[in-house]
């Protein structure tokens, strides 16, 4: 009998515990996620969010808008995730007409204590790949920088390292791709749609692109001709995809020319077996580059 009353003493107490410790689990989840000394930020897509993320450290709730495996030229953000914007303290854009969304958003948050911070708004340049030239990424760092510093001015010093940490990450980027491309057999980089301007401008390369801006505008027969033909008067040898397009514009050119194709990376956003692997922003870059030496036949 008293073997049998303790047992049942013993069990009452281990589910009592369990419950205890799982109310005490779910209530730092909570306080976790809806932490009031953490700001909340919305980074309209990948870089801008991973940009975010690493300024806002442990002191910033960073939000990237396009899910994973997303493309932001033609995203639209839900309800809720537009609920989202509306409560937070801090909204980052990129702009020259990436977001297509952006311009009816500003409106809504119009009269709200929301500071949107637009990331390409001293940049002439119409292309807005900013992201993928790390001259123009400190510029953008530069800017989602201001927008922490007046939204939350107690962590300044903070912010600014951070920021400063970054820079000097894009700094090394920077020399690694000069270094990289310096000495090539070839400049001719062709690409499933116009996103590599800036990056071709920093180091030297000709872009010439299957499709425009977006990857959603499709070329004509006549474009696609001209575009076969330069493949073959440059003796260009790879032609570049992207991972979360339809390589089938890419196939089309290197099936007509005898080229091979590969993936450069736009990194307008990560799949989820990147984030799975760990992969980030620096990592794909340096992939990028690895990339373009190969196929641009460098030493």
């Amino acid at each position: 009998m008293k073997k049998l009353l303790f047992a049942i003493l013993f069990v009452g107490a281990f589910f009592v515990l369990s419950f205890l410790l799982t109310q005490r689990f779910f209530a730092v989840q909570q306080t976790s996620q809806t932490d009031p000394k953490k700001i909340s930020v919305v980074a309209s897509f990948y870089p801008l969010y991973f940009f975010a993320q690493n300024i806002g450290g442990s002191f910033a709730k960073v939000t990237n808008l396009t899910p994973a495996g997303s493309e932001p030229h033609d995203y639209d953000p839900s309800p809720q995730q537009i609920s989202n914007i509306v409560q937070s303290k801090l909204l980052i854009l990129n702009g020259k007409g990436l977001e297509a969304w952006s311009e009816k958003i500003k409106q809504n948050l119009q009269g709200k204590p929301v500071l949107v911070i637009t990331t390409s708004e001293d940049v002439k340049a119409t292309d807005p790949h900013l992201w993928l030239s790390p001259i123009q990424a400190k510029k953008q760092v530069q800017k989602i920088l201001q927008g922490f510093l007046q939204v939350d001015p107690t962590h300044q010093t903070q912010y600014e390292q951070h920021a400063q940490m970054l820079t000097e990450q894009l700094e090394g980027l920077d020399t690694l791709y000069k270094k990289g491309l310096t000495n090539c057999k070839q400049n001719n980089i062709v690409t499933s749609h116009a996103a590599f301007g800036h990056l071709a401008e920093a180091y030297g390369l000709n872009q010439v692109s299957i499709s425009g801006i977006s990857p959603d505008e499709e070329p004509s027969p006549a474009q696609l001709a001209t575009v076969a033909n330069f493949v073959k008067a440059n003796h260009v040898t790879v032609i570049f995809f992207e991972s979360l397009v339809s390589p089938k514009l890419s196939e089309t050119i290197a099936r007509e020319t005898g080229a091979r194709t590969a993936v450069l990376n736009p990194l307008e956003g990560l799949s989820d077996d990147e984030i799975q692997s760990g992969s980030d922003y620096f990592s794909v870059m340096k992939e990028n580059l690895a990339t373009l030496r190969l196929a641009l036949e460098c030493r």
